[in-house]
C-alpha cells in the first residue's frame, strides 16, 4: 500500500512556474525545483518579456527534447507541461518556428463552423502532443463584450459576444484536445471580456461593465462535463467582492465557481506576477489569499519578472502557513486530491 505523500510533496504539486532556457541541466533551477521541491508543473513561453529575447521555444525538435528532459526529471509522476496555444495572436508555438499555423478564436466564431473549429483544435492538440505538452491554457470563454478590450477583444481571443456561440466552439476545442489526451483550462473566470484595461499592466475594475451573462459559458460547460480546469482572472468587481480581485476572492472562487456553479475540478490562478496582483500585494499575502479563496494551482510565469527561487519562497510561505494553522491541512489535501485526479487524465483519450 502506497504511503501518504508528505506535505512538501503536496505543496510542490500546487505550483506551476516558468523558467529560462532552451535546454536544462542538472544545475538548472527548474530541475532543482522539480526534483527537490516536487514542482507540479511548468509553463513554456516563446518570448522572455524581461530580457526581450526568445525563450524556451526555438523549433519543434528543440522543444521536444526540452520537454522530454523536464518530464524525465520528475520524481512525483506526471509533470504538467503547459502552454498558451489559443490560436491566432496568442500562440507560443508559431509558424515562424516551424509549427503549423493557427486560427484565432474570433475568426472561428465568426465563421461559426464547428467542423472548422474541430479541425483547428485538433491541429493544435496534435502539435502539443508531438512536443510532449499536456496542458493547453485554452479555450478562452470570455464573452467579447468589449471588442476593443486590450487583453481579449483586441487580440481576437474570444469566439463571440454570444454565449451560445462561445459554448458551441469551446466545447469542440475541449473535445478535440481530450481525444488526444491533452488537458484544457477555460479562462478567465469570472469573465475578462468587458474589461477596459489589461491585468498584465495593473488594477482592472469591471464593476460597471461585467454582468452575470459572462458566467454562462462556465455554467453550461460545467454541467456538460466539458471542463478539465478553470483559470481565474485578476479583475476586480465590487459587486462580487468589495475587497479582492477574483483570483484572491473567496466569494468568487468558492462562492460562485465551487458552490453556485458546482465546479469540482482544478482551479488555476492566472500569473500571480501580473501587475494587477503584484503591484498591490506582497508575495506572502498573494499566496495565502489565493489559497483562502480556493485556488488549487498557483501560477508564476516567471516572465514578467524573473526569480529563480520563486518556488523555494512560495513553498516556504505555504509550509509556514500550515505549521502556524493559517492554512488548514484539509485545504492542502483537497487541492492535492483534485490535482492528482486531473493528472490521471493526462494522455487518456476521452
Amino acid at each position: 500500500m502506497a504511503s501518504e505523500p508528505s506535505n512538501d510533496v503536496k505543496i510542490g504539486q500546487m505550483l506551476l512556474v516558468g523558467f529560462r532556457g532552451f535546454t536544462v541541466e542538472d544545475t538548472s533551477p527548474i530541475v532543482r525545483d522539480i526534483r527537490e521541491h516536487h514542482l507540479g508543473g511548468v509553463i513554456l513561453f516563446d518570448r522572455d518579456t524581461t530580457l526581450k529575447t526568445a525563450r524556451n521555444v526555438e523549433s519543434p525538435e528543440q522543444l521536444r527534447a526540452l520537454v522530454a528532459s523536464l518530464r524525465a526529471t520528475s520524481v512525483d509522476g506526471v509533470l504538467l507541461v503547459a502552454v498558451d496555444q489559443e490560436g491566432g495572436k496568442v500562440a507560443r508555438l508559431k509558424e515562424a518556428q516551424g509549427f503549423p499555423p493557427t486560427v484565432s478564436a474570433q475568426d472561428l466564431g465568426t465563421q461559426d463552423d464547428v467542423a472548422a473549429t474541430r479541425a483547428a483544435a485538433d491541429s493544435i492538440a496534435a502539435t502539443l502532443v508531438s512536443a510532449g505538452i499536456n496542458v493547453n491554457f485554452a479555450p478562452v470563454v470570455d464573452l467579447n463584450v468589449n471588442s476593443s478590450s486590450p487583453a481579449i477583444g483586441a487580440y481576437k481571443r474570444s469566439f463571440s459576444a454570444d454565449p451560445d456561440v462561445v459554448v458551441r466552439h469551446a466545447e469542440v476545442v475541449v473535445s478535440a484536445h481530450r481525444a488526444r489526451g491533452v488537458l484544457t483550462v477555460l479562462k478567465h473566470f469570472p469573465g475578462h471580456g468587458s474589461a477596459t484595461a489589461d491585468t498584465h499592466a495593473g488594477f482592472v475594475d469591471v464593476t460597471n461593465t461585467w454582468s452575470d451573462r459572462e458566467l454562462l459559458p462556465y455554467g453550461r460547460m460545467i454541467r456538460d462535463g466539458a471542463v478539465d480546469g478553470v483559470m481565474t482572472a485578476h479583475v476586480y468587481n465590487a459587486n462580487l467582492d468589495t475587497e479582492f480581485p477574483a483570483t484572491l476572492s473567496t466569494n468568487v472562487i468558492t462562492g460562485i465557481l465551487r458552490e453556485r456553479l458546482a465546479f469540482r475540478g482544478v482551479v488555476f490562478t492566472d500569473d500571480l506576477q501580473m501587475a494587477a496582483i503584484s503591484s498591490l500585494y506582497d508575495l506572502e499575502t498573494t499566496v495565502l489569499r489565493a489559497l483562502d479563496a480556493g485556488a488549487d494551482v498557483l501560477l508564476f510565469g516567471n516572465n514578467l519578472t524573473y526569480d529563480p527561487d520563486i518556488v523555494i519562497k512560495v513553498v516556504d510561505i505555504v509550509r509556514r502557513g500550515v505549521v502556524s494553522g493559517r492554512v488548514s491541512q484539509d485545504r492542502i489535501n483537497a487541492s492535492y486530491e483534485r490535482i492528482r485526479a486531473l493528472k490521471a487524465q493526462v494522455g487518456v483519450s476521452r
